[in-house]
């Protein structure tokens, strides 16, 4: 197992871990790839109460805010957002009878430091996810700003023709059944580049 460094705040501080299957398995997918890759990229999509949601790739060249981590024969590019909810982290592979792929182990508990937000967190994960899972749609709790929530509209919501209806008469009235204090929920979502019929959601 190897430990990489990066220079924070002027101390060196260990940031993630990449164990030796899963930078074999690494190598070998990047030596497969036709185009130049720069590295493997992780950053942190999402977050449940009780789990974090990674996207984890090769990427063909870092992002201008990417903490670059160098690990043999490829970097690690860490998303800069993500980096302090990714401090010790370890990246796995692991191919055995019951499953392949990779894991990936986080310290880190994936709670808000906003009590209300973690609250609408457990709300969306306890209610609204297991709701629209049944047509393949997920939904992420971005931000909780006053009386204003914004979230993001994933899988099978993401484009749907009925993601208006979803929001006004699901999300939003389920959200404000228990906080009432919440006035808007504001759909972050790029609708037109959904795999699902795009919708143009209604003005007002």
């Amino acid at each position: 197992m190897k430990n990489f460094l990066k220079k924070l705040t002027g101390n060196e501080t260990a940031l993630l871990t990449v164990t030796e299957a899963a930078q074999e398995k690494i190598h070998v997918v990047m030596e497969a790839e036709e185009a130049e890759v720069e590295g493997l990229r992780i950053s942190i999509q999402g977050r449940t109460a009780t789990g974090f949601q990674y996207s984890l790739g090769l990427a063909t060249e870092a992002q201008a805010n990417d903490i670059v981590v160098e690990c043999g024969n490829f970097n690690v590019l860490v998303d800069a957002e993500s980096a302090p909810d990714l401090k010790g982290v370890v990246i796995d592979y692991v191919d055995d009878l019951n499953s392949s792929g990779f894991n990936i182990e986080n310290p880190n508990a994936p709670t808000w430091d906003n009590p209300k937000a973690q609250q609408i967190q457990e709300l969306i994960d306890e209610r609204i996810n297991p709701a629209v899972a049944a047509h393949g749609g997920q939904i992420e709790l971005l931000n909780v700003e006053e009386d204003s929530i914004y979230i993001h509209m994933g899988g099978g919501c993401q484009g749907c023709g009925m993601a208006d209806v979803t929001l006004k008469h699901g999300i939003e009235a389920m959200v404000q059944e228990v906080f009432p204090e919440i006035k808007h929920v504001i759909d972050t979502t790029d609708h037109a580049s959904g795999n699902n019929p795009y919708y143009s959601p209604s003005k007002g």
